[in-house]
């Protein structure tokens, strides 16, 4: 769909679908993930582009099986999954053609998860054209998630037992009160130092190696902001929506919104316009 045309941005997930997107993620890591976790022999684990970037049985097997499950459910969609895309980077060019695609990460923080660490998640979105229409942040050690909808109002909190909660980012203030996470380690290497220049201006900085969980803090208001790139889409287009449906700002650095399959730039969110205008002349020297 060319860019100069009005793309109407609401949800083509019904409710029941929605639940039952959940409820197929849910089973998957209960099935896949969660019994491989801290069972992984060293067959089972693999670089990719170098040694910090596995993947593991746990991911792929995952990954199929979500696949399948989307399929069947929505037999007409594309669905793109972080491996399939390892080994076919071309599928990400069709997402901004889409109407309907759905974009998968069968474990997001596969590093920490190859060494044991709890802090790994699921991330699956669902996109019209590119642009985020529903997103799930889905935490298998504690079994709960967090959701958005383009139709609906706000993020909401959910488990399989209590009632949901919504939802809210943090409050804006000045630069030396932020506190973000900055994974230098995601940026273009000739960047990095600068970048790091500019880290003691903030009140605290780090990163989580899992955008799942730096997305899932952010609703929650547990941290401020995040500044991230290449914006890889199953990293982020979920929690892009998440964010600001929790009544945050997210959008790219050079101010475009975030558009999966485009994967230059970079994303930023912050819990206000007023501080993410902040951050984007701070982090302006990144574009050029």
């Amino acid at each position: 769909m060319p860019d100069s045309l009005p793309i109407p941005l609401t949800s083509p997930l019904s409710r029941a679908q929605q639940t039952s997107l959940v409820n197929l993620v849910r089973r998957a890591a209960k099935t896949e993930i969660m019994p491989h976790f801290r069972n992984l022999g060293h067959a089972d684990i693999s670089a990719k582009a170098d040694r910090f970037d596995l993947v593991t049985a746990a991911d792929v097997a995952a990954e199929a099986m979500l696949a399948r499950g989307i399929q069947q459910l929505f037999p007409h969609a594309l669905v793109v999954g972080e491996e399939a895309a390892a080994e076919d980077p071309s599928i990400t060019d069709k997402l901004a053609e889409a109407e309907l695609a759905f974009i998968i990460d069968p474990v997001d923080g596969t590093w920490n998860y190859a060494h044991g660490l709890s802090l790994f998640g699921v991330i699956l979105s669902a996109t019209r054209f590119g642009r985020p229409v529903w997103g799930l942040l889905y935490d298998p050690v504690m079994d709960d998630w967090i959701t958005a909808d383009e139709g609906s109002e706000g993020a909401m909190l959910a488990r399989s037992l209590g009632a949901d909660r919504p939802l809210s980012v943090s409050r804006g203030a000045e630069l030396s009160d932020l506190s973000g996470f900055v994974p230098l380690y995601a940026l273009p290497e000739e960047k990095r130092a600068a970048l790091a220049e500019t880290l003691p201006r903030f009140a605290f900085t780090t990163a989580l190696r899992c955008a799942c969980h730096h997305y899932r803090t952010l609703a929650q208001g547990g941290m401020d902001f995040l500044l991230s790139g290449p914006p890889k889409p199953w990293d982020h287009a979920a929690g892009v929506l998440i964010t600001q449906k929790a009544g945050g700002v997210a959008r790219m650095l050079d101010g475009s919104d975030f558009v999966a399959g485009k994967m230059d730039s970079y994303v930023l969110t912050a819990p206000d316009e007023q501080s993410w205008t902040r951050l984007r002349d701070t982090f302006s020297f990144l574009l050029d």
